[in-house]
């Protein structure tokens, strides 16, 4: 549509005036300084008392760019014609452009300035044509219109080589707009066109003037192409020279570089078309010819050589494809530029979002392989406590070992000592059955000897020999007595000792036990050797002798 591109292409220029209308710099505009510029721009496309709209937009004294520019949209470019033509549409932007210059031009014209006001008012419209409109990061309210980097790098380039230099001799002084991302605002721009280096040339300021006019024609014009070429005429059939200016929708001659009245204009459409001719013999023959076709009209013009000419044929060929297009080759050209930068820049953002995403999962895989690390190291720990407790575990039950061991010893000398305890008690309680007997025959002796003193008190004379013979056999008892009583003593002898040996095997067992209550209760209340020492201390309570005095021989003997 064309108000929607004529809109788009003004929009930059509008930015400017509304910029300059601002007072607190705060993003906002009061409606009373928005309706002059409205009431402009209305009259410039022939719409009355638009501007009276803008007490009734919005409930506010204000506005942002934003609600403007929506209001432009909607209340003045919607009056625009569908229908204009190429030429029209560029009349409109520089009439709209020319209006907007006069709000703002104070903020870029100073009475130091290297260039004169049409040349930085060109400046201007070169600056809205390659500028893009971007909200403020901080603030959305806040709007900018900045060029990139790589649009400033072509303006600086085009400008030094019509003045006559090589970039690329500079020395790369503006080399660091390529790998910038900064962008620059038009008084920044203004100012990174000083060329200080070259102020120095002969009218340096009618120079940079005329270049900055020759970039204005290129970019703003949309001239394609200029230059001399011979055209046939219509009344006399010969070839005369003429300066051509080519556009996307006209083809415009002129009798000198210098002149501004137009000889002719040749208006291009789509059912032109551009075909080489043959050189035919004569004194015309050095022309390179070509001709533009369309329908029953024919043009023939011409060259003095071939390079010339086929430049001049892909020209009128490029002007021809963009005769019908509501953009025009120069913007064209930058929009695909700015779609070129857009694509890079989703490019970049995506790989650096793949980047990051990768750096992420780096961190991640990291991150899990220093805890896999650290897991690894508390398993290896933890094995080390595991592999120490088992060592401390073996120790211990080696030395349970020993202790069950030193146990099973104990309990079979106690065993022996007890075998040999009670064989001592059979010896002994055989001696004393053996003892007694005697003293039952001692005693019976004793009785009858009683018996025998009395009856040899009266008959002992009778009885002296029998006497005699029974004191001889009283000795002989008596020492047989003294035989047992050795005998008995002896026996007691050995019980002693075999007493002391329980005792020494009960002094080994308080030792045992002692040594088993300074380990750890899991280990005293389950081990075999407490089971032992219970059962060894049972069975020394259950065989403990207990030992009876037997009598003692009587001394009536004596």
């Amino acid at each position: 549509m064309t108000m929607a591109t004529l809109l788009k292409n003004v929009t930059n220029s509008i930015w400017h005036a509304f910029n300059a209308l601002q007072q607190d710099r705060d993003g906002f505009v009061s409606k009373s300084k928005l309706k002059v510029l409205t009431a402009n721009i209305a009259t410039l496309l022939d719409l009355y008392g638009v501007e009276r709209g803008l007490d009734h937009f919005r409930s506010t004294a204000t506005l942002n760019f934003e609600h403007y520019r929506y209001y432009l949209a909607q209340e003045v470019f919607v009056g625009v014609s569908n229908e204009l033509p190429l030429a029209a549409l560029r009349n409109y932007e520089t009439k709209i452009d020319e209006v907007c210059w006069l709000v703002c031009r104070m903020n870029y014209v100073t009475h130091d300035q290297d260039y004169t006001e049409e040349a930085i008012y060109r400046l201007f419209r070169i600056f809205c044509l390659v500028a893009d409109l971007a909200p403020d990061a901080s603030d959305p309210d806040i709007y900018s219109v900045k060029i990139h980097p790589l649009e400033a790098l072509i303006i600086i380039k085009h400008l030094l080589n019509a003045l006559g230099f090589n970039y690329d001799g500079d020395g790369g002084r503006y080399d660091y707009l390529r790998q910038s991302d900064e962008s620059f605002d038009f008084a920044e721009l203004l100012e990174m066109l000083r060329f200080k280096n070259y102020d120095k040339v002969n009218d340096y300021r009618e120079s940079i003037c005329e270049a900055i006019g020759d970039m204005y024609q290129t970019l703003i014009e949309d001239v394609i192409k200029k230059g001399c070429l011979y055209r046939r005429g219509y009344v006399l059939p010969t070839f005369r020279e003429y300066f051509f200016v080519l556009r996307p929708c006209e083809l415009s001659y002129y009798k000198h570089p210098t002149d501004r009245e137009v000889c002719g204009t040749i208006v291009l459409d789509s059912r032109f078309m551009v075909k080489p001719s043959q050189p035919s013999s004569g004194r015309h023959e050095r022309i390179q010819r070509f001709t533009l076709v369309s329908g029953d009209r024919t043009f023939e013009l011409g060259t003095l050589d071939h390079k010339t000419r086929l430049q001049w044929i892909a020209a009128l060929q490029l002007a021809i494809t963009y005769s019908t297009g509501r953009e025009g080759f120069q913007r064209d050209t930058v929009n695909r530029r700015r779609q070129q930068r857009e694509s890079e820049q989703r490019r970049r953002l995506e790989e650096e979002q793949l980047r990051s995403q990768h750096l992420r999962k780096l961190e991640e895989t990291h991150v899990q392989l220093e805890r896999e690390k650290q897991a690894r190291m508390a398993a290896e720990s933890q094995a080390r406590q595991y592999e120490a407790v088992a060592r401390e575990d073996s120790r211990r039950v080696a030395e349970l070992e020993d202790v069950k061991l030193c146990l099973e010893k104990m309990l079979e000398d106690e065993i022996q000592a007890k075998r040999d305890e009670e064989i001592v008690r059979a010896l002994q309680a055989r001696v004393l059955a053996e003892e007694w007997e005697k003293r039952e025959e001692l005693e019976q002796l004793q009785a009858e000897q009683t018996s025998l003193l009395e009856q040899e008190r009266q008959k002992r004379i009778e009885f002296e020999g029998r006497q005699q013979q029974n004191e001889q056999k009283l000795l002989e008892a008596q020492a047989m007595l003294r035989q047992l009583e050795e005998e008995r003593k002896r026996l007691d002898r050995e019980l002693k000792l075999a007493r002391q040996k329980i005792q020494l095997s009960e002094d080994n067992k308080g030792i045992v036990e002692a040594k088993l209550q300074a380990m750890s209760p899991s280990i005293r209340s389950g081990s075999a050797g407490e089971f032992m020492i219970r059962r060894t201390q049972s069975f020394v309570a259950a065989d403990r002798p207990v030992l009876v005095a037997g009598p003692r021989t009587s001394s009536r003997f004596s």
